[in-house]
Parts: C-alpha cells; sequence; structure tokens
C-alpha cells in the first residue's frame, strides 16, 4: 500500500480548469520529483494536498485512509509539511522565534520555555550542519541562509510526507550539499519527500521517481533509472527542445557602459568593467561574493562611496532607480517577490508602471496604447494567464518573471542587468529566455547577467566576470572559458 495517493483530482479556478484528473502516488522513505513547466498545476495540486485549495474532485488517501484537509494546520497535524519557493518568515524576529512560531514549549500556565526552544532550535541547527545563531534576526540573514532556516522548521514537525518547492534555488554550494545529506537521512527513516525543482541534474542525482505534469495533466510517471534527462523534456513540453543554450549572432560593438573603481566600503571594492553593444557579459562567484550589491549600486539601489559610471562615453550621476531608468539601464533584480513585482497588482499594472510614457498620450493615459503593449508583452513571453488583469500573485513563478522581463524589456533600455534571470524557471521557459537575451544583445543592448548557474554563464556569455568577496578577480573569454577556471578565481585562486 502507498503512503500517499492522490487520484483523478481536478480543480478550476473561475471555471478555468487548471488540473483534470491529476495522479500522484508517493511510497513511503522514497524522493520523488514532481516536474513540469511553469503553469502546469505543481504548486496547485500541492496546495490542494495540504489544504490551501479545496479540490473539486477527487481523492486522496495516507496509509490507505481518505483525507480532507481544510487548512494546512490539519495536513501538517497528519504529517505532510510543505516548505514554499517564497520564505514565509517574519524578518524582524529571531530565527528561534521563527522556527517556534506557533509551535511554542511552554511550562505551567503557559509560560514559553525560553530554555527548551533554546536547545530544540540549537539540536535542529545542527542537524542540518547550519552554522546560525539561533538568537540572529531573520533580516540580517543572506536569503540562503533565511531558507536553510525555513528548512530546519519544517523538520520541527514529525513529517511524513515532506514538499520542497526549489528548496536549492537560493543556497550555496555548500549549503545545496548539505541539505542533500539531509535529505538522505530523512528517506533512510522513512520520510518521503516531494522534490520539485527545475534543476535536472539534481533530480537524477536524488530522486527515485518522477511524475509529469503538463498544462495540468498527468502525463506519466517513470523510475528515474530507466528514463534520461531528454525523455523528461519531452514528457514535460512534448517537443524536443533542442540546443540547450542557442546560438547568438550579434555584432559587439563600441563601449556602452564603463565602470570604474565603484566601491563600497564593507561589500565591494575597487569594481571596474566595460560593456559593449551586443555583448553579454556574465557575473560568476561564490554567493555573498558580491554580485548583486555591485549591479545593485549601478542601478542607485546602494549608495557608492566613490567610483563613476559612464554610458556611451558621457559620465552619469545614478543616485537612485529613476536616475539609472532614465538613463536607460534596466535591472532584473534576483528577488521578483517583493522587489520585482507589485504581486497583489495586475500584469498590466506591472507593465505600465516602468513603461508610463509609452502608454500615454499628452500626458493621459491611453486605453488602446496601454492595451497593444501589454497583449504584445503577454503573447510575445507567452505569459500563460487569463489575461491582462490577472493578478501576478496568482501567476506561477515562472510566468511571474517572465512579466518581470516584459515590463523591463518594454523600456528599451540601452543597458539590462538580469540578476539570477531563470531561478525557480522550467526549462522551457529558460530556453526562451535566453532567446530574449540573445535578441537583446542583437538589438544592441549591453548586457549583464548574474547568475550562480555556472553551465548557464559559460553557455551565454561572450565575457565573465569572476567576483570574489567584493572584487574582481578576473575577466575571462567566453571561448576560453570553463568551470574550473571560473571556480579557481571564485575561490582566492590564481590562473
Amino acid at each position: 500500500m502507498s503512503l500517499l495517493c492522490m487520484k483523478d483530482i481536478c480543480k478550476s479556478f473561475n471555471g478555468i480548469p487548471v488540473l483534470k484528473q491529476v495522479q500522484l502516488t508517493i511510497e513511503k522513505g522514497e524522493v520523488h520529483a514532481l516536474l513540469g513547466e511553469n503553469g502546469a498545476g505543481k504548486s496547485t495540486l500541492m496546495k490542494i494536498l495540504t489544504g490551501v485549495y479545496k479540490k473539486d474532485s477527487g481523492t486522496i488517501t495516507i496509509d490507505g485512509r481518505e483525507v480532507h484537509f481544510k487548512s494546512p494546520q490539519e495536513a501538517e497535524k497528519a504529517g505532510i509539511v510543505f516548505i514554499y519557493q517564497e520564505l514565509n518568515v517574519l524578518f524582524d524576529l529571531t530565527v528561534e522565534e521563527n522556527l517556534f512560531m506557533g509551535k511554542e514549549i511552554t511550562k505551567h500556565f503557559g509560560i514559553c520555555d525560553k530554555k527548551a526552544m533554546r536547545r530544540k532550535a540549537q539540536e535542529v541547527m545542527e542537524r542540518m550542519g547550519v552554522q546560525i545563531p539561533v538568537d540572529a534576526v531573520m533580516s540580517d540573514l543572506s536569503v540562503g541562509q533565511q531558507q536553510m532556516v525555513e528548512i530546519c522548521k519544517a523538520l520541527m514537525v514529525d513529517a511524513k510526507v515532506l514538499i520542497m518547492d526549489e528548496p536549492t534555488a537560493a543556497l550555496t554550494e555548500r549549503e545545496t550539499e548539505t541539505l542533500f545529506k539531509v535529505m538522505k537521512s530523512l528517506r533512510e527513516k522513512g520520510v518521503s519527500i516531494v522534490y520539485i525543482s527545475h534543476r535536472m541534474e539534481e533530480i537524477f542525482e536524488l530522486c527515485d521517481r518522477i511524475t509529469i505534469l503538463r498544462d495540468g495533466t498527468y502525463i506519466g510517471t517513470e523510475e528515474i533509472s530507466k528514463i534520461d534527462m531528454d525523455g523528461v523534456v519531452r514528457m514535460m513540453i512534448g517537443r524536443e527542445i533542442g540546443e540547450r543554450f542557442p546560438k547568438r549572432d550579434a555584432k559587439i560593438g563600441d563601449v556602452v557602459l564603463k565602470v570604474e573603481g565603484l566601491t563600497k566600503e564593507k561589500l565591494f571594492h575597487n569594481v571596474s568593467f566595460e560593456v559593449r553593444a551586443g555583448e553579454v557579459l556574465g557575473v560568476a562567484g561564490l554567493m555573498g561574493a558580491g554580485r548583486t550589491e555591485i549591479m545593485r549600486a549601478l542601478f542607485g539601489c546602494i549608495a557608492r562611496d566613490r567610483g563613476s559610471i559612464y554610458i556611451d562615453g558621457e559620465k552619469v550621476k545614478i543616485k537612485n532607480p529613476e536616475q539609472a531608468i532614465k538613463a536607460g539601464i534596466g535591472f532584473i533584480t534576483e528577488d521578483r517577490k517583493t522587489e520585482g513585482l507589485l504581486l497583489e497588482k495586475s500584469i498590466a499594472d506591472n507593465i505600465e508602471i516602468v513603461n508610463l510614457k509609452a502608454v500615454s498620450q499628452k500626458g493621459v493615459l491611453s486605453k488602446r496604447k496601454e492595451k497593444d503593449l501589454v497583449h504584445k508583452e503577454i503573447e510575445e513571453f507567452r505569459i500563460k494567464c487569463f489575461g491582462p488583469w490577472h493578478e501576478c500573485d496568482n501567476l506561477s513563478g515562472g510566468n511571474q518573471q517572465k512579466v518581470v522581463l516584459a515590463k523591463w524589456i518594454a523600456t528599451n533600455p540601452k543597458i539590462l542587468i538580469l540578476d539570477e534571470p531563470t531561478r525557480g524557471v522550467d526549462i522551457g521557459a529558460k530556453k526562451e529566455i535566453y532567446h530574449v537575451i540573445n535578441q537583446m544583445a542583437s538589438l544592441g543592448v549591453a548586457v549583464i547577467m548574474v547568475s550562480s548557474e555556472l553551465p548557464e554563464v559559460l553557455g551565454m556569455s561572450d565575457r565573465i566576470m569572476v567576483v570574489r568577496e567584493g572584487e574582481v578577480r578576473g575577466i575571462l573569454d567566453g571561448k576560453e572559458a570553463d568551470q574550473e577556471k571560473i571556480m579557481t578565481l571564485a575561490t582566492g585562486g590564481t590562473l
């Protein structure tokens, strides 16, 4: 008998079906990959399992007994725990306080047993191999550290089934290795794991079986040992994907962006580089190396202490994002949830906000121009939605990322900064983003792409700038670069 069985699950929103008789069976002590393109229905299926959404029809059984969870709390009591891709933490509280939120250990009269909580928090963190003080405030931690705390919080519950949605997206290589060890340990203890990820290498390293959804429909379940990566991709997208990184035929022109001596004490020091028209400059380095901080300073989100920025040979003042936009810089942030999008607003609202001039006529918003622009971007980026007024909060992670890309590309930037542009994005959508990058380069845009995925950096970059501890350690020619050279520079070595 299977531990968990979801059979013929159907779900519609506003009369539009998003799940059509979907199946999922999980055995005790297995790591089971749940795959599909963004918008395929993976998160919806898991939200039904954990009581966030109510299914329209179908059955869910645990250990042969049918269950009807009305809330995540009910699911958690039954041993079903969901670690969301989007962090569910209170940033003003400490690590310890977040770990015990709603699960406080109490003494007489309901008073919190601080010593017992501190002891258990430290035990869980040590078991995970996480070197984070339990009294640290969450807002002071990196995104990767916050993610590790989320995982630790899930392990506080005696879980039967642990659902992980893109758990390694913000983790360092070392943190990822630690997580994999913990997962293998949990599997040995009989805990089942549903693993949602777009990183194929992880799927083949960790998982026992794989279930694939496409457009809300169940495609099939396969043993990992009996399928290869090409087979998985065919099942996911219904076609051959071709070359992983599309070839770019862009003519590299004159220097568009020149940066000299950019410095912000304690973050980065004496950063100098240039980017040419039609060029893609990849930026590599370990987590915490200062890559994002440098990009944020270029866009005016961080005030620099010194250094100069030149665009088309002219020195420019960039003290805030407004000045950066006027200078022709577009910035796609790594944190689409809090900085890239107004989640409660529609696709149209998000695209318009940085394109008001394009959709206005004599200072008045033109409904026709607005409609034309938004429909054009939805079509070009193949955003899966119910229309321009679909709220971004109700889009999949990959489609949210497409909205972020669409709104900035609609500004026709001279310089486009992409910080982890394919994080949490499926393999088909990645290919689409790569095509967009190539298209922008062919139009003469100077592109800067920060990525933690070395194959991506190597596959998409004309040159690669390696950053370590806030300093540029070297700039490699894309044709001569390899993973070994990048990691040598990223870890403090010399070539």
